[in-house]
């Protein structure tokens, strides 16, 4: 008896849950009506985009050429012949350091060269005399030998009076100071009457030539591969180049371009140098200055982007895309994905134009289920509705 009131039980146990089972995808059918079955996700289609990839990077402004004025005599400045500040051409003197005692060594110099040219026409027309008399025996063979040597001896006399000429004249031209560069001139470090010397390390003054001028900035090895698209073996990096002012909010009027990018990377910041070229007319770009310079990169056509938003990273480290197939399926898609393009991701490989990716109802995608794909922007009557509704 027992066990037959325990096999009822247990009838009536299935039976209810069957019931129930029954009754809850009843009125869950009829609640959702015939779409049911049905996932509503929305979705964009792939299409081939022509883009520009750019990147922002810090930089500093640097001259184009830099020349320090250094004394190459000792002397004491008598003037200055500049303005501080202003704008100074290349061959202009800038200093005059007192001339006095390089004068006197040129004469000095001269005068010995005088002398060097006197003694060797004497000893040239000894040599001729005792050559003629050589002939004849008037004359020994030694005092013969003795004539050429000593016209020999003056004539190396002569060559090193020249020489010392020579050097006496570029000291006494070295008191006049020249600008090597034309550019903008810095404050002078000394004033009329100080002491100079042709071995000190202190500069006199520093001119900068600012037309055109550098801005150089530093770029990370992904920087680097947004902006050199395709082979890492491109002998030079070809990006165009706009500037703003750090704070200001203004942008720079002209635009530059890449002068070179280093060929190695720096060990201690895994960065790679990059120095850009500016025109620089107005001398709005002083040295010095922090800029952002934004690089953009040649035009990349036929290109396929993907929302990042849309992209699934497994557990494995691979990437994956939730797909609606023209069946109206979902399936889940690799997908290899390259640099960032704004709030994208530009796809190298695993997609194809005209695939549907979801970008909307990620949380219910399953392999395989029926979904209703809804193209992103567009308006349908249920979201219609549902504006009405609330």
């Amino acid at each position: 008896m027992e066990k037959k009131e325990s096999l009822r039980r247990i009838g009536y146990f299935v039976v209810a849950a069957g019931l129930t089972y029954w009754a809850v995808q009843h009125f869950r059918g009829k609640a959702q009506g015939p779409h049911a079955q049905s996932v509503e996700v929305t979705v964009v289609t792939l299409k081939p985009q022509d883009i520009r990839p750019s990147r922002e990077l810090p930089g500093r402004v640097q001259p184009h050429k830099v020349a320090q004025v250094r004394p190459q005599v000792s002397g004491i400045i008598l003037k200055r012949t500049f303005e501080e500040g202003g704008f100074v051409k290349a061959g202009q003197q800038l200093y005059q350091v007192d001339p006095a005692p390089f004068q006197a060594a040129y004469e000095s110099a001269l005068a010995n060269l005088e002398k060097a040219k006197a003694s060797l026409a004497t000893n040239q027309a000894k040599v001729n005399r005792y050559k003629a008399l050589l002939r004849i025996g008037g004359v020994s063979h030694q005092d013969y030998d003795d004539a050429v040597a000593a016209f020999m001896q003056s004539k190396a006399d002569v060559g090193v009076a020249k020489a010392s000429v020579t050097s006496a004249k570029i000291d006494l031209n070295y008191t006049k100071m020249y600008a090597p560069i034309s550019g903008r001139i810095g404050r002078s470090f000394v004033t009329q009457g100080a002491l100079v010397t042709s071995n000190q390390t202190d500069a006199l003054a520093v001119i900068y030539e600012m037309d055109p001028i550098f801005v150089d900035v530093t770029a990370s090895l992904s920087d680097l591969r947004v902006l050199r698209p395709g082979s890492s073996k491109a002998r030079a990096l070809e990006a165009q180049a706009t500037l703003s002012f750090e704070n200001e909010g203004e942008s720079y009027a002209h635009k530059g371009k890449v002068a070179f990018d280093e060929v190695s990377v720096d060990e201690g910041t895994g960065t790679v140098a990059i120095r850009l070229h500016f025109p620089n007319p107005d001398a709005h770009l002083m040295p010095g200055m922090f800029v952002r310079a934004r690089l953009e990169a040649p035009t990349q056509k036929g290109v396929l982007l993907i929302p990042q938003k849309t992209l699934i990273r497994q557990p494995d480290g691979s990437t994956t895309v939730w797909c609606v197939g023209q069946d109206q399926k979902a399936y889940s898609q690799k997908v290899t994905i390259g640099e960032e393009v704004g709030a994208q991701w530009k796809v190298v490989s695993g997609l194809k134009p005209g695939d549907r990716v979801v970008v909307q109802g990620l949380p219910k995608m399953q392999p395989g289920a029926s979904v209703k794909a809804v193209e992103e922007g567009s308006k349908t009557p249920s979201n219609h509705q549902d504006k009405h509704a609330a």
